[in-house]
């Protein structure tokens, strides 16, 4: 039998509770995940240093700013740069990250003003993980990893 794909997924997707508020964001179709990938699971926000909880945070251009107007760029930057040297050391083309967040969004992230707005953009992680040829999804778009 053939050895399962590697697929670096985000913690919080596999009900780690790991989310910001302490909370997780369970999806529905892990087993099906589980049954198809050998999962490698990653927080960029904790291996960046951050505690759980912690203060919401959104990309506001290059940096990272809390609710309450504190930069935490260098932990996003370190905590991209560790979920990068994990997907490498373990040979990963594939990621499910999770949709909208400052660390994995794809596609869409929040604007940085905390009002719910979404404008076209990254997370920190995936940009680098996209940067080194890593193929990046998220829950909106699962069902294409399980085709």
């Amino acid at each position: 039998m053939l050895d399962k794909p590697l697929l670096l997924i985000s913690s919080c997707l596999c009900g780690v509770f790991c989310r910001y508020d302490g909370n997780h964001n369970l999806i529905n179709n892990l087993q099906a995940l589980e049954c198809r990938y050998k999962l490698i699971l990653v927080c960029p926000e904790e291996l960046g240093g951050l505690s759980t909880p912690r203060q919401p945070a959104e990309r506001k251009g290059n940096t990272v700013v809390t609710c309450t107007g504190e930069d935490v760029t260098d932990a996003f930057r370190y905590g991209a740069q560790q979920t990068l040297d994990i997907a490498l050391a373990h040979r990963c083309k594939m990621a499910l990250l999770k949709a909208k967040s400052p660390s994995c969004g794809k596609g869409q992230i929040y604007d940085g003003s905390f009002s719910k707005r979404l404008i076209n953009g990254d997370g920190m992680a995936t940009e680098l993980l996209r940067e080194h040829q890593i193929e990046v999804y998220t829950e909106e778009d699962i069902e294409d990893l399980l085709v």
